[in-house]
């Protein structure tokens, strides 16, 4: 399949790619590795912003789930997600890469509070941006941040880093008939309730034009060979 280059795209991890194989926390080595993935992805794609997802230090849903106020909780959750950009601008920047994070909460003693403005110059002049904290709300899933953030950098794409190599019809690891996607519309997507993103990252995506690109982050060398137009990724946009 081939597929467009992208000049400027946002890359959207879970936390639970920055925990390595075990299960809780920050693994260094899963953090060096996606850092040396990212380094290398910058290499074709010149403007690069992240987004990193907090799951792999606390859940905002799963805690509300057994008592916690939801709203309290959310932000605990957007705290997790500003710990895993700290270790990954640590981690980028040991391996030669300049990199601002930007909290939608404001922590001046740690980050960047975040303004739209300097973001899109960071990027121009080459940084990678991290966005940490989500929207800054609770309520919204770091999935609908990214589709935000990628909306208001004025990205090609958002690039879906997950565990495995597209969208299929069922989960792959459970499902030996599953059957993986190419192309899929925004509409398929949320008509089938397919598990992408959340519904309304998925809707701003389409309304902002923005494919997502769907692509395994754990297999080593992939971002970059996706990047290239190569690889094995789903992408979803207008048509299928």
């Amino acid at each position: 399949m081939t597929r467009p280059r992208f000049n400027r795209i946002l890359l959207k991890l879970s936390g639970e790619a920055l925990m390595g194989q075990g299960q809780f926390g920050l693994d260094p080595d899963a953090v060096a590795g996606l850092a040396s993935e990212i380094a290398a992805a910058k290499q074709l794609c010149p403007e690069l912003c992240l987004v990193v997802g907090g799951g792999n230090i606390f859940r905002g849903m799963a805690a509300a789930a057994k008592g916690f106020d939801r709203a309290s909780a959310d932000y605990m959750g957007m705290l997790a997600t500003v710990m895993n950009a700290l270790a990954l601008q640590n981690a980028l920047e040991k391996v030669g890469v300049d990199t601002r994070v930007q909290s939608a909460i404001p922590m001046a003693s740690v980050s960047e509070p975040y303004i739209r403005r300097r973001a899109l110059r960071h990027i121009e002049k080459g940084r990678i941006v991290l966005f940490a904290a989500g929207t800054g709300n609770p309520y919204f899933t770091t999935d609908t941040a990214a589709a935000l953030r990628a909306a208001e950098m004025g990205c090609d794409a958002l690039f879906k880093g997950t565990s495995v190599d597209g969208v299929y019809t069922a989960d792959p690891k459970t499902d030996a008939a599953a059957q993986r996607y190419d192309r899929l519309s925004y509409d398929r997507v949320l008509g089938d309730n397919l598990k992408v993103m959340d519904a309304a990252a998925v809707a701003l995506c389409r309304d902002n034009n923005i494919p997502i690109v769907v692509f395994n982050v754990r297999q080593s060398g992939n971002l970059a060979e996706v990047l290239a137009g190569r690889g094995t990724a789903t992408i979803v946009q207008n048509g299928e």
